[in-house]
């Protein structure tokens, strides 16, 4: 007579597909939660897996990630000055994050990267409350005001709108309290602007300035916006609208001779989608061993 272990066992082992479904469906939907995507980009030059590039690239991504815990802004590198191999790379957090919440976004940064670009040489990553770069091409401290991705939010129909929206952009062209990271507000209007950390001064105002002129352009009467450059941003949004996950994903995405970009609710969506299925996948690994083991020990 089997001992009441022994059919305990038997009857978990009886039912591990269903208990297996069950378990990957709840880690991929657990993986699938991570920070808002807002555009992601990879360089057209690759690198090969095992190589001296992939060795310093991990050595950046730590050593990036490191930093984040204590600050919101790090750039460094990796390799030799000069060879090849070297690469650079920074990283921003919004200017009212916690330390800790910035660590978190870099990790899921480095997570998404690691899949949209996993053996490109540069890539970039804009997470709705951090952005993360890498390349071997020289970029730390150059201004770049290239349209990376906008987005406009519904027309508004309040005549006072428009006026209170010009408003709180031209505090963010003047200053907006000065740094790298600036807020206005106007009426109903709230108004964000940030340059990442290695501009100067006057090329964080410059960049600012061509992002909200080109905020303005292509949202006209939108009571929400953002405009996304190559080292800076400028969002609006009216008190009516919840989030800036919640407008619409009507962006554009130019293509350099660098770098391709993609961008958007059901791009971030695609993409939490694939990582959850590489968790759920390495994690239903994990427990296929478990499970041959302890039931093949209870068969001896």
């Amino acid at each position: 007579m089997p001992s009441p272990q022994t059919s305990s066992l038997s009857f978990f082992c009886s039912f591990s597909v269903p208990l297996l479904l069950l378990f990957l469906v709840s880690t991929t939907t657990i993986s699938a939660a991570s920070e808002p995507f807002i555009y992601g980009g990879c360089s057209r030059q690759k690198y090969s897996p095992i190589s001296s590039y992939q060795t310093n690239l991990d050595s950046l991504l730590a050593s990036l990630a490191t930093a984040s815990a204590s600050g919101l802004y790090s750039h460094s590198s990796a390799g030799k000055p000069g060879d090849p191999d070297a690469v650079s790379g920074v990283v921003q957090c919004r200017g009212d994050l916690p330390a800790s919440d910035c660590l978190s976004c870099v990790q899921d940064a480095i997570n998404q990267l690691r899949l949209l670009c996993f053996d490109a040489t540069g890539a970039a990553i804009q997470l709705d409350s951090c952005f993360l770069k890498y390349d071997n091409a020289t970029f730390v401290g150059v201004l770049d005001t290239t349209l990376i991705y906008k987005r406009c939010g519904p027309s508004s129909y309040d005549p006072s709108f428009a006026g209170q929206r010009d408003d709180a952009l031209r505090q963010l062209t003047d200053g907006g309290g000065g740094g790298s990271y600036r807020t206005a507000s106007s009426g109903t209007v709230y108004g964000v602007a940030q340059c990442v950390g290695d501009l100067s001064p006057g090329d964080c105002s410059r960049c600012v300035s061509q992002a909200v002129a080109k905020l303005k352009e292509a949202c006209g009467s939108a009571i929400s916006g953002d405009s996304f450059l190559g080292k800076c941003y400028a969002r609006y949004s009216s008190s009516s609208t919840s989030s800036s996950s919640s407008f619409p994903s009507s962006g554009t995405y130019p293509h350099s001779n660098h770098d391709s970009y993609t961008g958007g609710d059901e791009a971030g969506k695609t993409l939490a989608i694939i990582i959850g299925l590489f968790a759920g996948v390495a994690l239903l690994i994990l427990f296929l061993t478990y499970l041959r083991k302890s039931c093949s020990d209870g068969k001896g």
